[in-house]
């Protein structure tokens, strides 16, 4: 199958060749954890690993990886404020962000790294840097220099002399050049560690682009992360690998869109940020997976009152078919999990570009077509399976919590006896049975 991806590298949708077949590298920034996660943290979490399952289930070995940024301006703050360690302060919300991740039963990735793992590995990386001339030592503090590689801007095709210095570049008088960027900042408060330079801590750029070397050697498949990332610090990561493996560091860079709630940008001025885990349960998990999964990845997404409703709709078709044939097909003795014949159409929408709008408007044709199969007095068993097998597979890559149930005989039994009594208009027995049923959670 021919997988394509938009690659922002390039500004074209290219077809995937990964560096090894059948292997993927794929590494996506995660958060700074100094706060509760956001609905909008989820959104590339969620994307991603859709992405993962579906690569998986077409047959690829997929490393993913995923960081935490465990030392930061913000959690030493944190900290600060509250008289408590740094770590105690990321292991806070790291557990916030991994209950969010399990409650949206995304997939465990292969490695989180935290970049306070990597600082002997960052010293080395930035060490290197400033042999190779790509850096500059200013006042004990370690600054890339951009005019040491031809391609700066290869990424967000912004151009220096285009660029105002002071709004998404920080200003400092130590720099050379005022978009040159920090890789080892001198601090006087909070965690530090020391080096040939000052006692500090590593920039922000800098540790992605040494856990991806540490893990990956350098060179992955995939980059991905939020649409807000690639300037300035998916930028400045290709500039820093451009100076020390002569390379983009991946072949293909996948950015996701940002979110709105009720079409204005989520901020806390405005008081609309949901939290993660807020939304999870008020909502519902599969709610908020799947709504953050119907709209083109790239494009920004809208969380309101009609979204919702929309994902919950979608919801309980699924959910009323599924139980249906679950029920159906072990009441005819027939086999509960099996390989779909119906998957061509949903997986080709996944591989044109992660064309998720597309593949659930397949899950819905699915379910349309199996209902009607359904209705039918004679009903074919074995498309009712296969029909059963395709939702199975298309659950498993959207990431939704569906289980096939195995009934015993004691199940059967006692949904057979409220099918007669419906049968026989005995109305009291079967809603008594039928209540029993539901307790049970077989109907």
């Amino acid at each position: 199958m021919e997988i394509k991806f938009y690659n922002t590298l390039t500004n074209k949708v290219e077809v995937f060749n990964p560096i090894k077949k059948g292997e993927v590298s794929m590494y996506v920034c995660g958060p700074t954890v100094y706060n509760e996660p956001h609905i909008g943290n989820m959104r590339p979490a969620v994307i991603f690993d859709t992405l993962v399952r579906f690569l998986k289930y077409v047959g690829n070995d997929v490393k993913f990886v995923s960081n935490y940024t465990d030392v930061d301006d913000k959690i030493i703050n944190k900290a600060i404020d509250e008289g408590v360690s740094e770590m105690e302060i990321a292991n806070r919300y790291i557990a916030s962000y991994r209950a969010c991740l399990d409650s949206l039963n995304c997939l465990k990735a292969y490695k989180n790294p935290r970049v306070t793992e990597y600082m002997n590995d960052i010293i080395k990386y930035i060490d290197n840097l400033v042999n190779v001339k790509a850096a500059y030592i200013e006042d004990g503090e370690v600054f890339f220099d951009v005019t040491s590689v031809p391609n700066y801007g290869c990424l967000s095709n912004i151009k220096l002399d285009e660029l105002d210095a002071g709004s998404r570049v920080a200003t400092n008088e130590k720099k050379h050049n005022p978009y040159d960027f920090l890789l080892w900042k001198k601090t006087e408060k909070g965690i530090k560690w020391p080096t040939k330079w000052c006692e500090g801590r590593p920039g922000w750029h800098t540790e992605c682009c040494v856990m991806i070397d540490s893990i990956f050697g350098g060179h992955i498949d995939i980059h991905g992360g939020g649409h807000d990332l690639i300037f300035p610090h998916h930028e400045n990561e290709i500039a820093q690998a451009e100076a020390t493996h002569h390379n983009t560091i991946a072949n293909y860079w996948i950015h996701n869109g940002m979110m709105n709630i009720n079409n204005e940008k989520m901020s806390k001025s405005l008081g609309n940020v949901i939290l993660a885990k807020d939304g999870i349960k008020e909502y519902g998990a599969d709610t908020i997976r799947l709504l953050l999964l119907n709209c083109q990845y790239r494009s920004v997404l809208n969380f309101s009152d009609d979204t919702v409703n929309d994902t919950k709709a979608t919801l309980e078709k699924l959910t009323n078919i599924w139980k249906q044939l679950n029920l159906k097909i072990a009441q005819n003795n027939g086999v509960l999990q099996g390989k779909s014949t119906k998957m061509d159409k949903f997986l080709l929408a996944m591989a044109d570009d992660i064309n998720l709008p597309n593949a659930i408007t397949e899950l819905l044709e699915i379910i349309k077509a199996a209902n009607v199969e359904f209705r039918k007095k004679d009903a074919s068993l074995s498309l009712l399976e296969d029909y059963f097998y395709t939702l199975q597979d298309m659950v498993y890559i959207l990431g939704l919590h569906y289980v096939v149930k195995e009934y015993t005989k004691e199940d059967m039994d006692l949904y057979n006896q409220y099918l007669d009594a419906k049968k026989n208009k005995d109305f009291l027995k079967s809603d008594a049975l039928r209540d029993e049923l539901i307790k049970k959670g077989i109907i």
